[in-house]
């Protein structure tokens, strides 16, 4: 049995890994598309910051690990896939047999289609090479725009301040995560950078990239001889020596196109990572798993749900059966020392849901709290500045755990989740067992 991989990611690496321990005889290839060894890109702002070095990055750090694993590794990127002789076409030309294929391809940051989003200068801080070619221009005072304040925009954010650089942010939303953190929660992390030196615009857009004086055409633009400038929807317009682009991204499915594997935003898979395609199957950031709750596809890009849903697709690959019982949304966040986290459904569902939820803000000390719940169970939640047994809240909303009297007594007191979780979990445990 061939088992080809797309993708030499966590999620290409895991799989891997798996299937050799399910599957001790059969051949695995895995493909990378960056002619780098499998690296994790959420390790790229340690990279710059200068708290590791490019090998830190790296997945598996041992010579000779994939050749000891008879896991043979590839460069390649893949163009089409011909279902029928059960091929995939790759950029060079040359294809490759499989009988069992993973689409770990993960996604590529999106480039707004603005005037000069291709300036030298404006680059996404996706890989290694982008990491590479930042590090080259990033000195202390150097003047640093980034587009968007997401979940990995706010993460970059660290090693440029870490950097000495003047940190300016420009976010579409109305507050900084905007698709991980409630109103009051997203506007606490803005009051946090900004104490720290970053200046924030929100509500705003990007609307050109210009050369700066001397830099080309552009004599009016150029303020202190920066290279870039910077037009802002507000009527701002910023110097800057770089540009980071954090605008989001998308899942590099488009070789699937003609193919029976269906696709949304990413490929849509059932409980066993299983595509539409006949032995295809997907996972990481360009799958499309159920929702734990809601049961509709979603994409969870997040290194844990990668990593989980390998496991299962590999184990179906080899022959085994493994289900994933639904994606949680889960996000861990932290932003110049303040930690955010939100889980499951956080922005709750309406009354005739039969939803309700509490908030709790100690905005002081930086500290707040958001329960959502469905009849009297936590479905989601938003936490800042609280990292002890934040846990816990993850455990009430994957375990489905139904509170009873205790959901009237978060309402009243959120801050007494932990109590709740010995309360109801054990009580739930004890009724399963």
């Amino acid at each position: 049995m061939r088992h080809l991989i797309l993708g030499n990611g966590p999620a290409g690496v895991v799989a891997a890994e798996t299937l050799r321990r399910y599957a001790p005889e059969d051949e695995i290839m895995l493909y990378g598309c960056e002619g780098e060894p499998p690296y994790s890109r959420m390790a790229i702002p340690y990279l710059l910051e200068g708290n590791i070095d490019e090998r830190g990055t790296y997945l598996r750090k041992q010579e000779g690990y994939f050749a000891a694993q008879r896991i043979t590794l590839r460069e390649g990127r893949a163009v089409a896939v011909d279902t029928a002789a059960r091929t995939v076409l790759f950029a060079d030309g040359h294809r490759e047999h499989f009988d069992r294929l993973l689409v770990a391809t993960g996604s590529s940051p999106i480039l707004p289609p603005i005037p000069g989003i291709d300036l030298p200068g404006v680059t996404p801080c996706w890989t290694l090479a982008h990491a590479r070619a930042i590090a080259e221009r990033l000195q202390p005072g150097a003047r640093v725009v980034q587009m968007g304040a997401g979940f990995i925009g706010s993460i970059l954010l660290e090693a440029f301040v870490k950097a000495g650089a003047k940190l300016t942010i420009v976010e579409l939303g109305d507050r900084m995560v905007p698709r991980m953190m409630t109103p009051v929660a997203g506007n606490l992390i803005r009051r946090w950078v900004e104490e720290k030196g970053v200046q924030v615009f929100t509500e705003t857009r990007i609307d050109a990239i210009a050369l700066g004086a001397g830099q080309g055409n552009d004599t009016a633009a150029g303020p202190d001889g920066a290279p870039l400038l910077v037009q802002l929807s507000n009527g701002e317009r910023l110097p800057a020596d770089m540009v980071i682009v954090a605008a989001g991204v998308k899942p590099n499915v488009a070789f699937l196109e003609g193919t029976p594997v269906h696709v949304a935003s990413g490929v849509l898979v059932n409980e066993r990572m299983e595509s539409a395609g006949a032995g295809i199957f997907a996972a990481g950031d360009c799958a499309e798993a159920p929702d734990l709750f809601t049961g509709q596809h979603l994409v969870a890009a997040i290194q844990p749900n990668a990593v989980d849903q390998a496991r299962v697709a590999a184990v179906n690959m080899a022959g085994g059966h493994a289900t994933l019982k639904g994606v949680l949304a889960i996000n861990v966040l932290e932003t110049l020392g303040l930690v955010s986290t939100s889980f499951g459904q956080w922005q709750g569902v309406p009354e005739n849901q039969e939803g309700s939820g509490v908030e709790w803000v100690d905005e002081a000390a930086y500290r707040y709290l958001s329960l959502q719940f469905q009849k009297d169970r936590l479905i989601g939640a938003t936490a800042i500045g609280l990292t002890e047994h934040v846990g816990v809240l993850r455990g009430l909303i994957q375990g489905k755990v139904a509170l009873g009297p205790w959901h009237e007594r978060l309402l009243a007191n959120p801050l007494a989740f932990v109590e709740a979780y010995l309360a109801r979990a054990q009580y739930s445990a004890l009724l399963a067992a």
